[in-house]
Parts: structure tokens; C-alpha cells; sequence
């Protein structure tokens, strides 16, 4: 149970190794379901969510389960999405039709990748950096000399 944001929320994680026998994914170990019941401004919102593992109940029993899907859901929403919305301006975006939301946000994804992959520290001032100077950024990428 957490309380913060002005919402309380409680999390249920209910995991099983019965189903490993009957799916079709190797290396299953355990099937979970994290039930979320949030109360925001008197309003309730239960969400379910299911997740697949290869650790074993020795490794990794119901709580430990639920740290590692709240960890691996922090990551994601500190170190992706809050990048992209502040760094990349993402939330004023107005494009909206078709696929084109989806392919932009693989395309943010992928360059911000990619600066880190290349050791940027401060993805803001280098993306700043590249639009001031283009020419720096096709250098990097190969595509001039």
C-alpha cells in the first residue's frame, strides 16, 4: 500500500509455477498478476496487469516479484518517458494520426538510445549541442566526414 500524488494505492500480486507446464514460453517459471486499486479524489480504478518469469519461487517469491515489477516500472518511467517528455518535448507533440505517434516514439526511443550508448551524460545540452551545429551530428553518425 503506498500513498503519495494525492492517491492511495494498493497492490495484490498473486503468482503461480502451475502454469509452467502449459504455455508455450521457454524458460517460464512463474505467471503473475499484480491487481492495482487505486483511490484518487474518491474515485476508485483497479488496472490488472500479468507478467511472465524465468526465476524460480526459490528465487523470487511474490514480494520479491512485485520489487522487481515496481523497479523495472520506475526505470521505465524515470528513464524513458520522463526523458522523452522533458528532453524531447514529447507531451506537446500534435501529431496524431495514423502510425505516425507510434514510429515517432520508436524514433525518440531509438536516438535516445543511442546517445547513451554513445556516453552522452546530459542528453538535453547534447541534443541542444547537435541542433546547433547539424553538421557535428552527421559527422557522429557517419553520414559526412
Amino acid at each position: 500500500m503506498d500513498k503519495g500524488h494525492g492517491r492511495l494505492e494498493t497492490r495484490t500480486l498473486t503468482a503461480t509455477t502451475a502454469l509452467e507446464q502449459h504455455l508455450d514460453w521457454p524458460g517460464v517459471k512463474q505467471v503473475c498478476r499484480v491487481v492495482r486499486e487505486r483511490i484518487q479524489h474518491g474515485q476508485r480504478e483497479t488496472e490488472t496487469s500479468y507478467y511472465v518469469t524465468s526465476l524460480p519461487r526459490s528465487r523470487a517469491a511474490a514480494d520479491q516479484l512485485l520489487a522487481l515489477v515496481r523497479d523495472h516500472w520506475g526505470a521505465i518511467e524515470n528513464g524513458l518517458h520522463h526523458v522523452r517528455d522533458t528532453t524531447l518535448d514529447e507531451d506537446r507533440c500534435t501529431i496524431f494520426r495514423g502510425h505516425a505517434p507510434v514510429n515517432l516514439a520508436a524514433l525518440r526511443n531509438a536516438a535516445l538510445n543511442w546517445l547513451r550508448h554513445t556516453g552522452a551524460v546530459n542528453l538535453a545540452a547534447t541534443i541542444r549541442s547537435f541542433t546547433r551545429k547539424s553538421h557535428r551530428l552527421f559527422t557522429q553518425l557517419g553520414f559526412v566526414k
